[in-house]
């Protein structure tokens, strides 16, 4: 068996996911339940989608990284500290 490429869902992307698209949570109610915006929340929903959207489309095999994905308000944080 050939081994296949790998598109990784973060942990963020999988909870995301399974708020909305399996327990049927409005986004606002799934984004406070993740502490996170709903604009945010949203942000990560799509790129999860797109990502199994791309493994199903190309083949490719999904995996569930260990971590969450940093957001843009980690990432702003991350810079100001610096």
């Amino acid at each position: 068996m050939c081994a296949l490429e790998e598109i990784e869902l973060a942990l963020d992307e999988v909870e995301a996911m399974r708020l909305t698209d399996i327990e049927d949570l409005y986004q606002a109610e799934a984004a406070e339940r993740m502490g996170v915006s709903r604009q945010t929340l949203g942000n990560i929903i799509a790129r999860a989608h797109k990502k199994v959207a791309l493994a199903i489309m190309h083949g490719k095999a999904l995996r569930i990284s260990s971590v969450a994905a940093p957001t843009a308000a980690v990432a702003c944080e991350t810079e100001s500290a610096v």
